[in-house]
Order: C-alpha cells, then structure tokens, then sequence
C-alpha cells in the first residue's frame, strides 16, 4: 500500500504540472493508496479537483491533507496565521478568527515572503501564551526554482528562541499519517511505502513508524549527497516517480 506525496512527488513544485511519468503510476495502482499532501493553500476540495483535473485518477477517500484534520487537533477559537493570504482565507473558512491579539495559537504555513520581523511576531506570541502550531513540518520549501526554510526549519528556530514545545498538523505528525492508515483500513505501517521528495520532512518521521520509504529527486531533493545525513531513513532513492511504474 502507498502514501504519496504531491509536490514534487507528483506535480513539478514550478509549474504545477504532472512529472514524468506520475499519472500512469497513479492511474495504474493495483494497491491501495492515499495521496498525502501539505496542501495549505487552497481549500481540501478544491485542490483535491485540480489533481483530478490533471488527469490523477485518485478516488475522493484517498486524498489527504491538512485542513481536513486541524478540527480534531487543534481546538482553539482565536489564531493568528502566518503564511500567504490565501492560507488565511482558507482557515477563516473553517471558522477560526485569525487576530494578532491575543490568539491562542499561531499558524505556521510555507512563504518565501517571511521576514525578521514576521519571526519577531512569531515570538513575541509564543512568548506569550500562545501555541506554536506547524500546519506541517517540511524541510524545505521549493517555489519559483528556489528552495527556502520549510515550516519544519521555522518551527524549530522559534522553539529555540521560546523554549516553547511546537505541534504538527499535516506531515510527518504521526497522528496524519495515522489518519491516512484508517483510509488504508490497516492498524500499522508495516505494508506501507512512503514516496516523496522531503527526506527529512517527510520520510524521517514515516521510517521511525515502520514505514518503507522512497525519496524521489525530482522536487527538494536534488541528489542523493543531500540526504546522505538521513540515508538510513530512506530505502530507495530514484530519479522520479516514473521509475517505479512496472
């Protein structure tokens, strides 16, 4: 059975457009599957559509991202986002009020746009009482050809800086990935590949929960000498995501 990544796994982290390859992988699947992503940028059902509309043949049941399980973890009223706007529409959808007073968590998403200052808030808040929440934990985030800190990265500077504990929504908590093992309707990981291209946002945390794992360098990771410092997490490293159809 699989869980598989999206950016960079499935669709190119520039373009947005399938990679070589990763459509007949989907659509040829015998096994089961779930589609993993960090998405937090566009609501559940709407990106869940674009994949479709870009030929994945990926049933409904089988698509998983982090919005869909913020209600069961994260029971607060009052938030304050850090992230595009976009991020912040889709969670005052959900009905949180995002304030910078007072909130009671901060949100952490992906930007390039983040500045000394949006780290300063970050603390500040913390500093304060609020919780510091990851909407994921990649390493890395790639966007427009460049790679910047991941929300995995951040998370662990401003909890340096507090002395302040953080939790993970989407990827890797282990309470994502075992929301995708009720999907599977399995109670462990031991039948279980992971596919992506973060080795250490992704694969790191999996491979400690008896995962099989598969690192793909077709998005942040670019070689294998870039996971050489977690290469006993990972047991296959492949071009891309093609490589395996057959």
């Amino acid at each position: 059975m699989y869980l598989i990544d999206v950016q960079g796994t499935l669709i190119d982290d520039k373009d947005k457009k399938p990679i070589n390859g990763a459509i007949d992988f989907v659509n040829n699947l015998k096994e089961p599957f779930v589609v993993v992503t960090n998405n937090t940028k566009k609501p559940s059902a709407e990106f869940y559509s674009f994949l479709k509309n870009l030929g994945f043949n990926i049933p409904k049941s089988s698509y998983l991202d982090p919005f869909m399980v913020l209600k069961n973890s994260l029971q607060v009223e009052k938030v304050y986002c850090f992230g595009p706007q976009e991020f912040i529409e889709v969670i005052e959808s959900l009905g949180y009020k995002n304030t910078p007073k007072s909130p009671e968590a901060i949100l952490v998403t992906s930007s390039k746009e983040f500045s000394s200052e949006d780290f300063a808030s970050m603390i500040e808040m913390v500093s304060d009482g609020a919780k510091l929440i990851g909407m994921h934990a990649t390493s890395i985030y790639a966007k427009d050809g460049r790679r910047y800190a991941g929300v995995g990265a951040i998370m662990k500077m401003i909890s340096y800086a507090t002395g302040s504990k953080y939790e993970v929504i989407g990827k890797p908590s282990p309470a994502f990935y075992k929301e995708a093992l009720k999907i599977l309707n399995v109670n462990n990981f031991d039948n279980i590949e992971m596919i992506s291209d973060d080795a250490v946002g992704d694969l790191v945390g999996i491979k400690e929960l008896g995962a099989k794992t598969t690192l793909v360098l077709s998005g942040k990771c670019k070689s294998k000498k870039e996971a050489l410092h977690v290469e006993q997490s990972i047991d296959q490293i492949v071009e891309n995501i093609g490589i395996l159809n057959g």
